[in-house]
């Protein structure tokens, strides 16, 4: 093959590349829409978790926090509010909102389903 040949064959590589790439990002974007809360990431699922804290501590009722738990995953909801707190900690969450997820925490590791 001669250069002129190499250099048509990289540079149409290149343009479909970019081609491919404006297209995805710009044209037609992935949209997340009515996704599970299983997904998200570990900063929204602690924030999730701090929010069924915060309900749990005006409710006090464990098997409706247990519950909403549930929908983060098939883990154990105690295992799931120490992963919120250890995260938390991390992340220099307020003192309160450590004192809400240590008070659900201690609620789920003795509450019975």
């Amino acid at each position: 093959m001669t250069a002129k040949r190499w250099l048509l064959f990289i540079l149409s590589i290149l343009v479909g590349i970019g081609l491919g790439l404006y297209y995805g990002w710009v044209i037609s974007p992935v949209e997340y829409i009515d996704t599970v809360p299983s997904t998200l990431r570990a900063d929204y699922r602690a924030d999730y978790t701090l929010m069924v804290a915060e309900t749990f501590h005006s409710e006090q009722d464990a098997a409706a926090a247990a519950r909403r738990l549930a929908l983060l995953g098939s883990q154990p909801p105690a295992s799931l509010v120490t992963e919120a707190l250890a995260f938390a900690r991390q992340n220099g969450y307020a003192p309160t909102d450590l004192q809400l997820l240590q008070e659900l925490a201690v609620a789920l590791q003795v509450w019975q389903p």
